[in-house]
C-alpha cells in the first residue's frame, strides 16, 4: 500500500480534477451539525468534525428510493412492464467518512449479498462508490468503536484513508478503486513507509486512548438466546422509549426497509423507504395482528437483533461499529452501552450455569 502525501492546499484543485468523473460527496456543517451532502463545484468538504449527525449509508441506501416505474394503460406498448429506472448512482467518492462508518457497509453487506438474495440497488450503488475514510483523531466521548472490533484508524472497509499531519494528509491507498481516485485527483507525491509509518503509529496509539468507553460483548456469543430474551432487565430498558425512530435511522448498521406502490393515474412507481422495528406499524400484519404490539417487544429486537442474532447468524462480532449516535440523540437517555453490559453479565451467568 502507497502513501501519498496531499497538502491541504491541493485538496481544491484535486477535488475539482475529481469532479469530472465522480459525484462527490463529503461533510458540510449546517448549524450546530455535520452531513454527508453531494459538494457543489469548488466546493471543498469541511474536514474539521468528529462525525456527522446522520451516517452516510444514505449514500449507497437511500432513504427514499425509486425501484421500478410501471404503467397499466394498454394503449401503450410498455404497459404492464416493469422498467427499472436509468442509473441513478454514478460513480461517487465520499470524502472523509470515518473509520466507523466505513465498518457498517461490511456489515451490511453481508444482509444485502448473501449466497441465496442479493440486493442490486444496494450491492450496484456499493461498487461505485469510493470510500475516502479519514482517521479520528478525536473520538467523542460516546464513541467505542474500539470495543465494536474496529479503531479511529481502521482502514479495514475503505479505498484510502487520510491522516491528518498539520498542513498536509498521509494517504494510505488501499485498494484498486483508491488508486483510481488518487489518480484521478493527481496526487502524486509518494511519502516512505519509515518516514510516514512512525506519525501514524503514534497518532493511531495517541487517539485510541482517548476513547473513553469501553463495552464488554464476550459473553454474548455463548449465552442461551432464551436466557437474554427473558432477562427481567427489558422492562426497566424499555420504561423510557417513545418508539420515536431515532436510534435506528442514525445507525450506520440499521437496514430495515419497507417497499410501497406509488400510483397517479394509471402510471405508478414502486419505491423502498427506511423503516425500523421501533415502529408499531412495522411488524403488523394483514389480519391485524402484531407479534410485536407492545412496546418492550420492539426495544428488545432491537438490542437482541444486534447484540445476539447477528453474532449468532453471522459469527463476526456485533451489528455495532460503536459509532455513539444513538447514545447522543436518544431524546431519552437509551445507552446502548448499558444494554450491552446488562446483556453480556445475563450471558455471563447462563455460560456459568451451562458449565
Amino acid at each position: 500500500m502507497k502513501i501519498i502525501r496531499i497538502d491541504k492546499a491541493d485538496i481544491s484543485g484535486g477535488l475539482e480534477k475529481c469532479g469530472d468523473h465522480y459525484q462527490l460527496i463529503g461533510p458540510v456543517r449546517e448549524q450546530d451539525f455535520y452531513l454527508f451532502k453531494p459538494l457543489a463545484p469548488g466546493e471543498i468538504p469541511d474536514l474539521g468534525f468528529t462525525n456527522t449527525r446522520m451516517s452516510a449509508k444514505g449514500v449507497v441506501y437511500p432513504q427514499s428510493q425509486q425501484m421500478f416505474t410501471y404503467s397499466l394503460d394498454t394503449r401503450r406498448k410498455d404497459h404492464h412492464v416493469m422498467k427499472v429506472p436509468a442509473d441513478t448512482h454514478p460513480p461517487t467518492a465520499v470524502m472523509g467518512i470515518r473509520p466507523c462508518d466505513a465498518a457498517a457497509f461490511v456489515q451490511v453487506r453481508r444482509n444485502f449479498d448473501t449466497p441465496e438474495y442479493q440486493d442490486t440497488y444496494w450491492l450496484d450503488a456499493c461498487e461505485k462508490t469510493v470510500l475516502v475514510g479519514l482517521a479520528c483523531d478525536t473520538p467523542g466521548p460516546a464513541c467505542f468503536c474500539t470495543s465494536a472490533g474496529g479503531g479511529p484508524y481502521s482502514d479495514a472497509a475503505l479505498d484510502v484513508l487520510l491522516v491528518d499531519n498539520d498542513d498536509h494528509y498521509m494517504a494510505r491507498v488501499i485498494t484498486a478503486k483508491g488508486v483510481d481516485f488518487i489518480a484521478r485527483a493527481g496526487w502524486t507525491a509518494d511519502i516512505s513507509d519509515t518516514d510516514a509509518q512512525p506519525v501514524i503509529d503514534a497518532r493511531r496509539k495517541a487517539a485510541e486512548e482517548r476513547i473513553e468507553s469501553v463495552v464488554e460483548t464476550d459473553h454474548l456469543a455463548d449465552a442461551e438466546t432464551l436466557t437474554l430474551y427473558n432477562s427481567p432487565f427489558w422492562e426497566d430498558v424499555a420504561f423510557a422509549c417513545i418508539n420515536c425512530g431515532t436510534c435506528t435511522f442514525l445507525c450506520p448498521t440499521c437496514w430495515c426497509f419497507d417497499i410501497q406502490d406509488e400510483t397517479h393515474g394509471m402510471s405508478g412507481q414502486r419505491i423502498r423507504i427506511w423503516d425500523s422495528c421501533m415502529f408499531p406499524l412495522f411488524t403488523r400484519h394483514g389480519t391485524g395482528h402484531n407479534p410485536r404490539g407492545e412496546k418492550i417487544q420492539r426495544v428488545r429486537q432491537r438490542f437482541m437483533h444486534k447484540l445476539k442474532y447477528y453474532i449468532d447468524k453471522y459469527e463476526s462480532g456485533i451489528q455495532c461499529v460503536g459509532c455513539g449516535r444513538c447514545v447522543r440523540q436518544c431524546p431519552v437517555n437509551i445507552d446502548i452501552r448499558r444494554v450491552c453490559g446488562l446483556m453480556n453479565h445475563a450471558g455471563k451467568q447462563s455460560v456459568t450455569c451451562a458449565a
